[in-house]
């Protein structure tokens, strides 16, 4: 059990965990709200054009805020590795709340010209910025604040929070769509109201943050007087950087592919209606949501690889029947069966590869080596997942798309398959017991399975 386990009631240990994990659904709420109205506010920013051109528009400057993720990651983790993670939290939020306030202010091409877009290419960068460094400080401060016994229980809450983010940027959506605003309405005003509301929530977030409890784990970190949060150090680290790069790749893009893309998916290959769409997307995350706390629970039990090996192994068989299901489904239900299939399969990444790559590493490392390769994976795999996926039908090779993610899928299950069980092998659990028998590990009792 952690030294933070200890001296934490069960009541300041949820305080805690809804604290880290509140801002976390505030950040993911903005950072997908881009890609929920996208398909209305895409003709405000660019040119007119045909929809594939301008849905490539938007996606290209998803894309490129996914470039400033790495630096995020890099740069907050520093900050949570050396001021802690409290701080690097509270200022991750700020950073979201001005990019949502910036896109919801911007002005359209029509009034500024190129300015427009470059006006949301920049607010993209600042939420980019704000979300690489959110990953890697709050899967660390979850990890740091839950018992060993129930670490993967606790920190799946990470992609709780995440996909309530994701569910409630649809959510308003639908709510918009069906009974407060007309088509029109939406594409020439009403899409900003998103961005408004991300802006309030994140000012809200940052208030709750500053009640949040650091970590044990950091402050005896900081204690222990190691050298903290530098590329040096964590290079020192390399079979760790590279299996949080190897278990990201394939886990991203699907998730990506199963959570953003479907909207427009449905949208620009299935021929279903933009309402139809984004009910079946919410509908499926609302199911995919209490997924993630219960296999979480379930790795506590038997440990983090099986799970992984699971989603490598149904990843590699399936996503490209399942993709090609959704390509080729005519009623609602059919699509929302294949892409809950999906996202079934993913849960097996998603629900805890936060805990898993939290284990690898040391305290007064773990922030950066969480958050940087795993932002880098990101920035590459699931950032330009959207632009290839519409890329590969503009030029008329769809099916191409659904064999790279089979691809990159296989590619993560070799990882899978090499690595060790990090429930069994936590970094966490020996940091505790390096502060309990300093220099002499070995005469320290077994770490528990």
């Amino acid at each position: 059990m952690t030294t933070a386990a200890k001296t934490l009631t069960p009541v300041r240990r949820l305080r805690s965990i809804f604290s880290g994990s509140v801002g976390n659904l505030v950040e993911w709420y903005d950072w997908y709200a881009y890609s929920a109205f996208a398909i209305y506010f895409a003709p405000h920013f660019f040119p007119e054009g045909d929809t594939t051109a301008q849905l490539l528009n938007t996606a290209a400057v998803f894309a490129v805020g996914f470039l400033m993720r790495p630096v995020g990651g890099w740069l907050l983790g520093i900050y949570a590795d050396r001021h802690g993670r409290k701080a690097a939290l509270m200022l991750s939020v700020l950073l979201m709340c001005a990019g949502s306030l910036m896109i919801a202010l911007a002005p359209g091409y029509q009034s500024i010209g190129l300015a427009a877009p470059a006006l949301l290419v920049f607010a993209r960068l600042l939420q980019g910025l704000s979300v690489g460094g959110e990953y890697g400080t709050s899967a660390t401060y979850l990890s740091e604040m839950a018992d060993s016994r129930h670490r993967g229980f606790w920190s799946s809450f990470q992609y709780v929070t995440l996909v309530m983010g994701q569910l409630l940027a649809l959510a308003l959506l639908v709510v918009l769509q069906r009974w407060l605003l007309s088509e029109q309405q939406l594409q020439d005003w009403g899409w900003r109201i998103a961005f408004v509301i991300g802006a309030m929530c994140a000012v809200t977030a940052l208030y709750l943050r500053r009640g949040m409890q650091e970590t044990e784990s950091f402050a005896a970190a900081r204690r222990c007087g190691k050298q903290r949060g530098s590329l040096r150090v964590l290079l020192q680290h390399p079979r760790e950087v590279l299996t949080v790069i190897g278990l990201t790749m394939g886990g991203t893009l699907s998730f990506y592919t199963f959570t953003t893309y479907p909207q427009k998916f449905l949208v620009n290959t299935g021929g279903f209606s933009k309402a139809d769409a984004t009910l079946i997307s919410a509908a499926s995350l609302l199911v995919f949501l209490p997924l993630q706390p219960l296999v979480g629970a379930l790795s506590d039990r038997i440990g983090r690889r099986p799970i992984l090996i699971a989603f490598g192994v149904l990843g590699t068989l399936s996503s490209y029947t399942i993709l090609s299901g959704i390509a080729g489904a005519t009623s609602v239900w059919t699509a929302f069966t294949w892409v809950m299939t999906g996202l079934v399969i993913v849960t097996g990444y998603t629900s805890i590869n936060a805990v898993v790559k939290a284990e690898l590493f040391p305290a007064h490392i773990r922030a950066l080596g969480v958050g940087l390769p795993h932002a880098l994976t990101v920035s590459v795999f699931g950032g330009t997942a959207e632009y290839l996926a519409l890329w590969f039908k503009k030029i008329g090779h769809e099916p191409y798309f659904y064999w790279y993610v089979t691809t990159c899928v296989g590619v993560s299950l070799l990882v899978y398959l090499w690595m060790r069980d990090t429930r069994r092998y936590s970094r966490i659990d020996r940091d505790v017991l390096e502060q309990a028998f300093p220099g002499n590990v070995t005469s320290a009792p077994a770490i528990a399975d």
